[in-house]
């Protein structure tokens, strides 16, 4: 199966675990373990400390949201932008290498039957290469911002959007110990209150000796089974060797350079999007109820290539303004206009927060 697009990275994470950008930790002093164990506060203020932490590793991402894996051949190829990254990132597994050297060294790599798709960033320097179109990107990124991710997402990212407001609107466990990729992890559970979000719990798996966070399961509400995890499988601390983050395109490549260094000083247009700077995701609502608008051109383009439209019929239904993919877990809203709303509510929430 031919894999999407890069897959915006601010609305990856949000997807991923079903908007889980807002998602958060409800109340910083939840009860303590007996004994020296931390407390939950404790378990999920250590994430922020691993920031810094270098290291290597296999990650896989799995989806089980009650629908089909995109066919390979021209209907998942034909589709164009958020569509397509956003069906794939709902219907599709990951493998991938992942190595740190620190909050600006990463590379990431997302292999498959025969083609590989790197991110590589180095500072504020980011390539992007797909080696089955032989297609690269330079990015040039704004201060603070973080690189984009091939198709999938790391525990880090979801972790730290669940934790990254704080709201009285979700139940925290006391912590447990479990055993991820071979290391000791505590693992803490978060369960929203509301009763309008599609997502029934989401557990974090933390490393107690780093604050890393090694895994990342979100079910969906009613349901017992996984929805969506992602996670390592293997992992070694250290420093990768440097030559890791220097890339440069092969001989023959397609390559597209694009300054975003001053995306921050554009002015956001009606509906979220930086002008002249790409795409900037909004977000509306709060906790467990929050949607992302992510403003990704014409998305009714992608229904002039057959097989692409018949990709789409099947996979989602007409509404009023558009059409929507409802799942377990995430609903998603492609508007006659172009852009793509996506959240861990039904549909009907996506089409009001539209207009």
């Amino acid at each position: 199966m031919k894999k999407s697009a890069w897959l915006p990275a601010a609305i990856a994470p949000v997807v991923v675990a079903g908007a889980i950008a807002a998602p958060v930790i409800a109340n910083a002093a939840a009860d303590p373990v007996a004994g020296t164990d931390p407390s939950a506060a404790d378990v999920l203020a250590r994430i922020a400390a691993s920031r810094d932490a270098q290291y290597s590793g296999t990650l896989s991402q799995t989806s089980d949201l009650g629908l089909p894996e995109l066919p390979s051949g021209s209907g998942g190829s034909s589709l164009e932008g958020g569509a397509s990254d956003v069906l794939g990132l709902l219907t599709a597994s990951h493998t991938a290498r992942l190595y740190v050297g620190g909050e600006d060294e990463q590379r990431f790599q997302l292999t498959q039957q025969l083609a590989e798709q790197d991110v590589v960033r180095n500072g504020s320097d980011v390539w992007t290469w797909d080696s089955e179109e032989r297609k690269a990107v330079h990015l040039t990124l704004p201060a603070g911002s973080d690189a984009p991710t091939a198709g999938a997402t790391t525990p880090a990212q979801a972790a730290e959007r669940a934790v990254a407001a704080i709201t009285p609107s979700t139940r925290v466990s006391e912590p447990t110990t479990v055993r991820v990729a071979g290391h000791d992890a505590w693992q803490v559970i978060l369960t929203p209150r509301s009763d309008d979000t599609l997502v029934g719990s989401v557990r974090l798996a933390v490393d107690q000796q780093t604050g890393l966070p090694l895994r990342v399961t979100v079910t969906a509400a009613g349901q017992d089974d996984p929805a969506f995890q992602v996670g390592f499988t293997s992992l070694d601390y250290g420093a990768p060797d440097a030559r890791l983050f220097d890339f440069t395109p092969p001989a023959g490549a397609d390559v597209t350079t694009k300054d975003l260094s001053d995306a921050g000083q554009h002015r956001p247009s009606q509906h979220g999007q930086s002008q002249g700077a790409g795409v900037r995701p909004t977000v509306t609502g709060s906790g467990w109820d929050s949607i992302v608008e992510l403003p990704t051109g014409d998305s009714a383009r992608t229904t002039r290539d057959p097989d692409a439209s018949a990709l789409l019929d099947q996979l989602t239904k007409p509404v009023d303004g558009g059409r929507a993919l409802q799942t377990s877990l995430v609903s998603v809203y492609l508007t006659d206009d172009g852009r793509v709303l996506a959240g861990a509510v039904p549909v009907s929430a996506l089409v009001a927060a539209a207009k």
